[in-house]
């Protein structure tokens, strides 16, 4: 008799992670001498923890400390630290008990939709968008409600677009900025749609994971300073550079508090400690992290000035983040063999669009800028001299 597999089986594939491995094998089968690969097929910057950051963990070890579990919410001076974050990056006051530090961004998802819908629920969210969403809630038996997004709601969700739903959603997954299109909610879009939600009874989940990290005229602003009802997801792991750490943090509406704790407390037990100190220790590291940032923006400004005459000239406006979303419908209708293609015979790992728009995105393509400046800074030539510019 055949066993049965459970539902969670059913949850597409992250794609990306599949690419990491196919340039991890290009890279590994590359003869000496030959040009690196060009890494631009993730959102991990190439540069690392800040060194505060390291050296606080090399102190606690050094010390002997156990760091051993913590409470399941994470050590209380992060926890006050992170809400005192909140004061100074936006005036904006949130206690220290509704923040819930956890395994990174990526398992504060899962308890954010646990805690706050059950089986069937459905859960809109802008397409393109990042796949885990509605992967974590396939996986878990809600339903994702795709919006599609372009360019004329700067691959936003718009409340009027929200309006139209019938019936409501159970909940709402906004990003600003947002992965991988880049682009921002301007601060009274936000807080009309946290409005809007509030009102009709919509659970707002809001990924502020790229906060930090703006290039344009649009302010970040956090769904905390709109809403006592919203939840907001974030992590050490983008702006702070921290990915490997695995930290990242949930800041909680009341009635979701407790029901959070228990789940981790389950799930996780706690967040690893040693990612904690670290942590705390980051957010004091403001100077080396602005560096990172303006490497960034070089890396952003090179690719903006030659992608365009690379052939690849229809880009989303990227306003924040470190990714650029291009349409490359004039070259292909298979962004999986495009990028499949690029790894080959140009030596550069992208992202194909469709792990991010199950229906347009075969004509897409992410591109992280992220990775070491020096080899962004030869892509665009890569990717020209391969479509023979």
């Amino acid at each position: 008799m055949a066993l049965k597999v459970g539902r969670g089986a059913e949850a597409p594939p992250f794609l990306v992670m599949d690419v990491i491995s196919a340039a991890n094998a290009r890279a590994a089968a590359l003869p000496p001498g030959a040009p690196p690969i060009i890494r631009m097929e993730v959102g991990q910057p190439a540069t690392g923890a800040p060194r505060g950051a390291a050296e606080a963990a090399i102190r606690a070890l050094q010390a002997g400390e156990p760091l051993g579990y913590t409470e399941a919410l994470g050590v209380p001076s992060l926890r006050a630290r992170i809400a005192r974050h909140y004061a100074e990056q936006y005036g904006v006051e949130v206690p220290a008990r509704r923040i819930a530090v956890t395994a990174g961004a990526s398992g504060a998802f899962p308890l954010a939709f646990l805690a706050a819908f059950d089986r069937g629920d459905r859960v809109a969210m802008a397409a393109p968008f990042y796949p885990p969403y509605a992967n974590i809630l396939t996986a878990l038996g809600m339903e994702p409600v795709l919006l599609e997004c372009g360019p004329e709601t700067r691959f936003q969700p718009s409340v009027a677009m929200l309006e139209r739903l019938d019936p409501r959603p159970d909940g709402l997954v906004i990003a600003s900025p947002c992965n991988p299109a880049g682009t921002m909610l301007p601060p009274e879009e936000l807080a009309a749609i946290a409005r809007w939600c509030e009102r009709e009874g919509v659970r707002l989940i809001s990924d502020e994971i790229y906060h930090g990290l703006s290039w344009g005229t649009v302010a970040e602003s956090t769904a905390a300073a709109a809403s006592a009802s919203a939840i907001v997801v974030n992590s050490f792991s983008k702006y702070w550079s921290m990915t490997g750490w695995r930290i990242g943090w949930l800041v909680l509406p009341e009635d979701l508090l407790r029901p959070v704790e228990c789940l981790a407390q389950n799930m996780v037990i706690s967040p690893p400690h040693v990612g904690q100190v670290a942590a705390e220790a980051a957010m004091d590291c403001r100077e080396e992290l602005d560096a990172k940032k303006a490497a960034y923006a070089r890396s952003r400004a090179r690719l903006l000035d030659g992608l365009p005459r690379a052939g690849l000239d229809r880009i989303a406006e990227a306003d924040g983040a470190f990714y650029l979303w291009c349409d490359i419908a004039h070259l292909t209708n298979d962004s999986l063999d495009f990028a499949a293609r690029l790894l080959e015979g140009a030596g550069i790992a992208a992202t194909p669009g469709v792990d991010f728009d199950r229906t347009r995105g075969a004509r897409f393509l992410r591109l992280s800028y992220c990775g070491d400046e020096a080899l962004i800074a030869e892509a665009a030539g890569r990717i020209g001299r391969w479509l023979g510019r």
